[in-house]
């Protein structure tokens, strides 16, 4: 065992952080009756090199236990060990046995926590009750890293909101086929997602929204695939362990510290290219389950502080995620860890926003329940937090125990949330399904939904509207399948939403049939219009316009494999849609009237031309509880933009419909008609065609069409 001269340290700066003269180290724990800090040679190893026990005197300030050892740097691994209580009903779990995480972490050696922990119980230890590992080759040790990285003059972005094109995409999955054509060892990575950046350039995507990449347990899940017999994974990554480290795995250079600069290198390589960087972030549960779950960090330094617990009865915990826990947001010491991997992503990182998964857990209060009022929440906080002030926050407005905030995410005065906004899935999904009555809604949703944010100084901004995400129906799969089909997760197909607004257009799956292709075809870009013409922010999830499949899997969480992964073959099978959503995106991106930052008003006209207009069949004002299936707008753009007019009809009858007259001495060009084949689909720039009828226009059943005034 090496010597080490150790110093009292600091409690200031939480984790390892690297000093002139060696490493501090600082925890908290405030119920712990002895900390002791376990150091590693090698990531390999099956026993500790040193273990330093912390004086409760000179190594503790307030609640925080810290140290320095002199001599120490980067690659450093470590992990900890803490004594105290273990009196459940009053929800403490300290356990000596345990070799814990550092919540603050920065990095994670390519160990597998579950084989691990499999190992445990096979010598007869409970996860709560005693007993030592005796072999930690395979356990992941934390890693002491060095933050400095050449940025080459990078920041975070700051692109407008209001300007954004999100493309939701997994890490992984992005690149993991062999149909990527990218080097097998490579190929998954942050590394290889290099590699495609351009192809998200061409299609003009302005932000990627990774799926969730801090670290966790890929390989928690204990089911197996019914037809393969092979072990199913978390794929989707949705149990964070590593609340300041990216995933392990998904680094081509896994050695201690590699995956942190490799991601630097991908924030780098997307800002290059003009794109943010959106990560899915989970802070609403842990990785660590229920009271039968495993101890990695939280439950083993401060079990009542970190998680919501009952309070008549601590032995359980509150599960607003369904996933066995929820985190105490806003209790002040989770409170602030949570503000503290905020800052870290945007000051080390560079990255540009997040996306909050159940993000309802956020607002509820030490005992479950919501936060009202003008109750300082962690909501609040990063909403006004300085540092975050210019970063993206998007909300799922929801958990999973019933607290639905659509339209009322609660921020503060200055409340700067955006929100996924499940009713503009759920209302385009009906009208382009053609359900009856459904014209209405949709038509509000294409507006802004004001009826959801047009309060408290919020803006068309907070709404990020998307027909699909990684929960659910790929867009294919959306126009192909009635019913969900999930049976090789393991669970008999009862997992995975039954409430899918889905239409497979006479056929169950992939189909040969012309007709029905056609028709999928024609919705699919549908869909699109919708999504690229409606005010609010877009969301695509990535694939779509290739037409990715899952064969009909609505809830791929456990499948890493071809089921999740892109394959790339598609994107030249479908090259024409692609091009279509490439053209669709550029048409948003040039012109402002679909890309508002106020909402539309009803008295406010210049030159007698309202802002938005609505019309029937007849160009005359909808009776809305007669629409039927027919929808129909036209933008003003008034004195900076064209004009546009944009019609659906959902019916099963091809229509002739009026036209309004154009404004001024300008005239109807066509820009795109989803009845169409490529490349009379969709026009490029400059290249939009004249009507030669001005008054009429016949538009096929199932079809959308785009037109724009502008001067002959």
């Amino acid at each position: 065992m090496a010597d080490y001269k150790v110093h009292n340290g600091s409690p200031l700066g939480f984790g390892a952080v690297i000093t002139p003269i060696g490493v501090n180290f600082s925890i908290y724990s405030r119920d712990a009756s002895a900390v002791s800090l376990v150091l590693f040679e090698s990531e390999n190893d099956e026993k500790p090199s040193n273990i330093i026990p912390l004086d409760p005197v000179l190594n503790r300030t307030g609640d925080v236990w810290h140290l320095l050892i002199e001599g120490i740097g980067a690659g450093t691994l470590y992990l900890y060990k803490v004594d105290g209580p273990y009196v459940p009903p009053k929800g403490l779990r300290f356990n000596k046995y345990k070799y814990l995480f550092d919540p603050y972490a920065k990095a994670f050696t390519k160990g597998s926590v579950f084989r691990c922990y499999n190992k445990q119980h096979e010598v007869g230890f409970a996860a709560n009750e005693g007993g030592e590992l005796q072999d930690l080759s395979d356990f992941p040790k934390c890693v002491v890293v060095d933050d400095s990285f050449d940025w080459e003059g990078d920041r975070p972005l700051g692109i407008p909101i209001s300007e954004s094109v999100i493309y939701e995409t997994h890490v992984k999955g992005f690149t993991a086929s062999k149909t990527s054509e990218i080097a097998p060892e490579i190929a998954g990575t942050y590394k290889g997602f290099i590699q495609k950046i351009d192809y998200l350039k061409e299609l003009g995507i302005t932000a990627v929204e990774l799926l969730p990449m801090f670290e966790f347990d890929e390989n928690e899940n204990g089911n197996l695939n019914p037809k393969t017999g092979q072990r199913l994974v978390n794929y989707w990554g949705y149990s964070t362990i590593g609340f300041f480290a990216p995933k392990t795995s998904y680094a081509a250079d896994r050695s201690p510290g590699g995956p942190v600069r490799e991601f630097k290198e991908l924030v780098k390589a997307l800002h290059k290219a003009g794109i943010e960087v959106i990560l899915d972030v989970v802070y609403n549960h842990t990785a660590e389950g229920n009271e039968h779950g495993y101890t990695f960090e939280f439950r083993g330094l401060q079990n009542d502080v970190y998680y919501s617990l009952p309070v008549n009865d601590k032995n359980y915990y509150m599960n607003f995620s369904g996933c066995g826990n929820s985190m105490n947001c806003n209790n002040p010491v989770t409170y602030s860890f949570i503000l503290d991997s905020l800052r870290y992503w945007v000051v080390n990182m560079h990255v540009d926003g997040f996306r909050f998964d159940l993000a309802s857990i956020l607002t509820r209060s030490p005992n479950g329940t919501p936060v009202t009022g003008d109750v300082l929440s962690i909501t609040t906080a990063i909403s006004s937090d300085p540092i975050l002030s210019k970063t993206k926050i998007i909300a799922e407005p929801w958990d999973c125990a019933g607290l639905y905030q659509l339209g009322g995410f609660p921020g503060g005065v200055y409340n700067r949330w955006s929100e996924w906004n499940g009713r503009f899935r759920d209302d385009i999904r009906r009208f382009n399904r053609g359900d009856e009555g459904a014209v209405t809604a949709a038509a509000t949703r294409l507006a802004g939904s004001s009826d959801c944010y047009n309060h408290n100084s919020r803006l068309p901004t907070s709404s990020i509207n998307f027909i699909t995400a990684h929960d659910g129906f790929t867009l294919n799969d959306l126009v192909s399948y009635n019913y969900k089909h999930n049976e090789e997760n393991g669970e008999e197909n009862r997992d995975g939403s039954d409430d899918n607004i889905s239409y497979n257009h006479g056929f169950e799956g992939d189909c040969t049939n012309p007709r029905i292709e056609n028709v999928r075809l024609k919705t699919i870009k549908n869909f699109f219009v919708h999504l690229f013409t409606a005010q609010g922010v877009p969301m695509m999830l990535g694939g779509d316009e290739m037409r990715r499949t899952q064969r009909g899997n609505n809830n791929a969480y456990c499948q890493d494999n071809e089921i999740s992964w892109y394959d790339w073959n598609l994107a030249i099978k479908n090259k024409d849609l692609v091009r279509f959503v490439s053209i669709l995106i550029n048409l948003r991106k040039k012109h402002e009237v679909f890309r508002r930052i106020s909402f539309f008003r009803d008295d406010y006209e210049r030159g007698g031309i309202p802002e938005i207009s609505w019309f029937d069949p007849a160009a005359k004002v909808p009776v809305w509880d007669k629409a039927g299936r027919f929808l129909a707008f036209r933008l003003s753009g008034l004195a900076v933009d064209n004009d546009f007019y944009i019609a659906t009809n959902m019916d099963i009858y091809d229509l002739t419909i009026t036209l309004p007259a154009s404004a001024g001495n300008k005239k109807w060009y066509r820009v795109a008609d989803t009845s169409f084949e490529s490349p009379e689909d969709i026009l490029e720039s400059g290249k939009e065609e004249l009507l030669q009828e001005q008054r009429r226009y016949v538009l096929v059943s199932g079809a959308s069409v785009i037109l724009m005034s502008k001067a002959e």
